[in-house]
């Protein structure tokens, strides 16, 4: 049974944790008299799962390469009211407001990853300080809510596909991409051993500018398809919508969640949207028994700690022992 349990990688460990979240949260939300199984259920776990998922995505994609991205709530806010102005209610506008949109978010994070890359400051200290930048540029350009998303690109929100939302099928199809870019394009397979061993990947041969690079651009994408989900589900820009969702420590603390090393090299996006979905559970679960909201952190703090000691256990578990018989018994056998 140890064994079978030791031969599990995080990404099913956190799977599985999931599994157990539904089965326990349905018989809490039973408990309380609540269907858990209910399609408004369901569509509550799905949407609250959209907007974080897409974040995760990105900075799972950053922490792979070794970096970090605390800039992401700042783009959402950016995003959701550039992209709200251009729009002005209008529907003809809707395309020109999400390239707009989009291609501030590439810019920024084309920014970030020169900073990263190229002037060798981590990404910590490179993403506060340009997350700062636009921080001050939304609170002194921006009081309060700005222009309106029109009818047709509120649908984007409003649509369903029998019990699923749109904006959740438009993040699956964001984690495929990204899934498919890992494990089958050079950049994928580049991504992992820059976050590795940085040294050893140069001295490789790769350009290790490159991968970071385009970690920072993808994320930067991503936290602006968010804003851009936020602003069809809002109806206006907001330029505290991403600060105020906490999705800078909340994207991390669900990518390490989901089995990612947070110093780079190892993990996946399939464990990050577990990892996700767990979050969504525990809030829909505890949102069903009116908590308050301090004990909810609390609840996801203690989570998030777990979690993380558990995979440091299994790290240590599976080195080799120094000085053991275990390993010249093995050595023995195969010899004979």
């Amino acid at each position: 049974m140890r064994a079978r349990l030791a031969a599990l990688d995080s990404t099913m460990i956190v799977w599985i944790v999931l599994l157990i979240s539904v089965v326990v949260g349905s018989i809490i939300t039973a408990i309380e008299g609540r269907n858990f199984f209910s399609v408004g259920n369901i569509d509550n776990v799905l949407t609250t799962m959209t907007i974080l998922g897409l974040i995760a995505i990105g900075q799972t994609l950053v922490i792979l390469a070794g970096s970090l991205d605390l800039s992401v709530p700042f783009v959402v806010s950016l995003s959701s009211v550039l992209a709200g102005g251009i729009m002005a209610g209008q529907t003809s506008n809707i395309v020109l407001g999400v390239v707009a949109a989009l291609a501030v978010a590439v810019v920024f994070g084309l920014v970030n990853g020169l900073i990263v890359s190229l002037l060798h400051v981590h990404g910590f200290i490179a993403t506060l300080g340009t997350g700062l930048v636009v921080s001050g540029y939304l609170g002194s350009n921006y009081q309060g809510s700005h222009g309106s998303a029109p009818y047709a690109f509120r649908l984007l929100d409003a649509t369903r596909i029998g019990p699923v939302p749109v904006a959740t099928l438009i993040m699956l199809a964001c984690a495929g991409l990204a899934v498919l870019m890992l494990r089958r394009t050079r950049l994928g397979h580049h991504l992992y051993a820059v976050g590795g061993n940085a040294d050893v990947a140069r001295m490789s041969g790769l350009r290790t500018q490159v991968p970071i690079i385009a970690a920072h651009v993808i994320c930067s994408v991503t936290a602006a398809l968010a804003g851009l989900l936020l602003l069809a589900r809002l109806g206006v820009g907001q330029p505290t919508v991403g600060s105020q969702g906490g999705y800078d420590l909340m994207s991390i603390a669900a990518v390490v969640l989901g089995g990612t090393l947070l110093a780079g090299g190892k993990g996946s996006i399939v464990g990050t949207i577990a990892g996700v979905g767990i979050f969504a559970v525990l809030d829909n679960v505890m949102g069903v028994m009116e908590l308050n909201p301090f004990l909810k952190d609390v609840v996801r703090g203690i989570v998030i700690v777990v979690a993380v000691a558990v995979y440091a256990r299994r790290e240590i578990d599976r080195r080799p022992e120094r000085f053991g018989s275990a390993a010249p018994a093995e050595t023995t056998e195969v010899a004979r």
